[in-house]
């Protein structure tokens, strides 16, 4: 059985059609490596670990932002389009420059203990952290990186705002339900357009990691904001 895979080359400006031979439970970057080994060893593409782990495989398949190494191939019927996360600059075929993500993190309000010595009102007994808090805060620690909730998101897609994006929210929300962490960010989320999330889940449905981004870190970081302007 064989499958036809599409590849986006850039220098082209188009597709390039190949068709792979398919075995019982290939994902899509076990063909993307066979096109490499067999057919075309100048197609730029990344990956890593080939486990769902680094995030470095992400692209849009048939049009929807996954992961090439988690994709099956017999999930999809039609033949297999492959093209880089369109919110990125593309560097060349399928990978994109990510930098401006860096840029964003050096930006934020970093993780900042508090200290129970120092602060008049933590009491010098040590302080005790609750079980439902450390879940809260680790649900956040499975994100893996690989942009996938910044592509699926319409708002950075279509409005092009100053909006920073899920996957920054999630980082925020690691350290703001954190219950020793004493930053506060909302002014940071505020101003980088958090407000213009009018929460589709979008960015769950792609998550490769299942984190609920929207309700358990969008919306109560949201509503973090609005308390703040009520009062």
């Amino acid at each position: 059985m064989n499958k036809i895979i599409k590849i986006y080359k850039s220098q082209e400006n188009k597709f390039k059609e190949f068709e792979v031979p398919i075995q019982e439970g290939m994902v899509v970057l076990d063909a993307v490596i066979y096109i490499l080994e067999h057919f075309d060893s100048t197609i730029s593409v990344r990956w890593n670990c080939k486990a769902a782990r680094c995030g470095s495989c992400g692209a849009e398949i048939n049009g929807l932002p996954k992961l090439m190494c988690k994709t099956r191939i017999d999930s999809i019927k039609e033949d297999i389009e492959i093209k880089p996360l369109k919110i990125f600059k593309n560097v060349q075929d399928i990978v994109v420059d990510v930098s401006d993500t860096w840029e964003i993190k050096k930006k934020m309000p970093g993780f900042e203990i508090i200290n129970k010595f120092s602060n008049k009102n933590i009491s010098t007994k040590e302080m005790k952290i609750y079980e439902i808090d450390v879940e809260r805060a680790q649900e956040f620690k499975k994100c893996i990186e690989c942009f996938l909730c910044l592509d699926s998101c319409h708002v950075i897609r279509e409005h092009k705002t100053n909006y920073i994006g899920p996957m920054h929210v999630v980082k925020t929300a690691s350290f703001d339900m954190n219950p020793i962490d004493k930053k506060i960010r909302i002014d940071f989320l505020d101003k980088n357009g958090i407000r213009y999330c009018n929460v589709t889940k979008c960015c769950t449905e792609v998550c490769p990691a299942h984190i609920k981004i929207t309700d358990n870190a969008i919306i109560p970081e949201k509503e973090r904001i609005n308390d703040k302007k009520i009062l």
